[in-house]
């Protein structure tokens, strides 16, 4: 089931789309920038007609001659600027390094998008989990209840005990409400991540059953090469240092070739005649000489936005250490804690039935029993949160480390061969980083995929 989920979250999420958009965005961009480094040609057409007046021409107006007269004229024109100072191929590189960092921008949604998923699916099912043992414990009490009034009835018990054991059943009761609410809340934040209006969500296994793969030992450090916003980031860095050698071509002369190849008559059956043609061939400098300072103005300001780059650079590289440091820590020292209230759920099972076979036998007072089960009640839900924070963990973990789903649902949203891009002059290099050597997440949380049941909405 959570395949399920992820895969129309990948197909439907909204922020999927405006990420993959964006990188058509900046594909166009590549291209226009990449344009220039090719001559521009075009094509000119134009015709007119004219009559001039006495006052209009060179020459006095003679009566009977007619002063009207037409004008046509076809060309094509081509420029060219000369890239020698490395101007433009500059201004390439930086627009394909842009568009490379929008594609890691892109899998960088869909990593965070997967792993929210799957860490609001398990969530999801740890808030059943605890809906289960709520429902559960006030169905026991009820009958314990009931069971109580009876014997206050025969004046077995007291009003007292009688109260308390009211008290217990109320406690229970009360636990379930807040539970629905929190499990309506994650059902409807889950159902956005799908792409889909509010509403249930189908479910798989218990979250008991989920099967976590390994975390291997001496995990090496450039698998966080493959983190997609280190890999961003380093792109961002490229195109910035690419920005400073197109700020510093400024200073150099600008070298322009330009041309014209046409016709021109006042007959139009004439217009492509032998003695109708024009050109011209025009070489163009511009030199930059006083700018006010200008161009040094640009120039510093490419040095600062490539210092910028490298300083978010590296500080994703510590950030992605972080994360990972973060993630490990909390895995370790939860599966710590759940062996722990492990033990002392084992504990309190035990105490709560000699709780009651002492009460029973009249060795004790209820208030021991009513203590017992509070206890052991509160010790299931807080060993049902831990259990789903001890598996969130594990999605933690590999989110920090790029993800071993990453490329897995990267081609899941790819566009299809009639969405393609047309303007694709460029080439993703390929990746050389290395993959987790355990199986991916999609792989291995197979106990959510057997069977379908319905929301605890509708089981009511």
């Amino acid at each position: 089931m959570l395949n399920d989920l992820i895969a129309t979250a990948l197909e439907d999420n909204r922020d999927v789309k405006i990420a993959a958009a964006r990188i058509e965005e900046y594909i166009g961009r590549y291209g226009t920038t990449r344009s220039q480094l090719f001559p521009q040609v075009g094509a000119d057409a134009n015709g007119g007609k004219q009559r001039e007046t006495k006052n209009t021409g060179p020459l006095p107006m003679v009566p009977g001659v007619d002063r009207t007269y037409s004008t046509y004229q076809g060309s094509i024109s081509a420029s060219w600027e000369i890239d020698i100072w490395g101007k433009l191929r500059r201004q390439t590189e930086a627009a394909r390094a842009e568009v490379l960092a929008s594609e890691e921008g892109r899998r960088a949604v869909v990593l965070t998008l997967v792993s929210t998923v799957a860490a609001s699916y398990i969530n999801l099912r740890d808030l059943d989990l605890q809906l289960e043992i709520a429902k559960a414990t006030e169905e026991s009490r009820r009958a314990s209840l009931k069971i109580f009034e009876l014997r206050y009835e025969a004046s077995v018990i007291s009003e007292m005990v009688l109260a308390q054991n009211r008290s217990e059943y109320e406690f229970a009761v009360a636990s379930i409400p807040p539970i629905e609410i929190q499990i309506a809340q994650q059902e409807n934040a889950l159902s956005l991540l799908l792409g889909r209006n509010p509403g249930p969500i189908p479910r798989g296994q218990s979250i008991n059953n989920l099967d976590l793969p390994i975390i291997p030992e001496g995990l090496p450090s450039d698998l966080l090469e493959r983190r997609p916003d280190i890999v961003q980031a380093e792109q961002n860095l490229i195109a910035a240092n690419a920005q400073i050698g197109a700020a510093k071509a400024l200073y150099y002369p600008t070298i322009s070739l330009t041309g014209l190849l046409g016709v021109s008559s006042t007959q139009l059956s004439n217009l492509f005649s032998s003695s109708s043609g024009l050109w011209s061939f025009v070489g163009d400098a511009s030199i930059p000489i006083f700018t006010a300072g200008g161009i040094a103005g640009q120039v510093k300001q490419s040095e600062a936005i490539q210092q910028q780059a490298l300083l978010e650079y590296q500080q994703s590289i510590q950030n992605a250490f972080s994360e990972v440091s973060n993630a490990l820590i909390q895995h370790q020292k939860t599966k710590e804690q759940l062996a722990a209230l492990e033990r002392e759920l084992e504990a309190l099972k035990t105490y709560a039935r000699l709780a009651i076979l002492s009460y029973d036998n009249g060795y004790s007072s209820y208030i021991e029993v009513l203590d017992a089960e509070t206890s052991l009640f509160s010790a299931e839900l807080n060993y049902a949160q831990v259990q789903g924070i001890f598996y969130t963990s594990m999605v933690d973990i590999y989110k920090s480390m790029g993800g071993g789903w990453v490329t897995q649902a990267e081609g899941m949203t790819e566009l299809s061969t009639s969405e393609q891009p047309k303007s694709t002059a460029f080439e993703k290099p390929e990746s050389t980083t290395s993959e987790l050597p355990e199986p991916s997440m999609l792989e291995n949380i197979k106990g959510c995929l057997l069977y379908t049941s319905p929301s605890p909405r509708d089981r009511g």
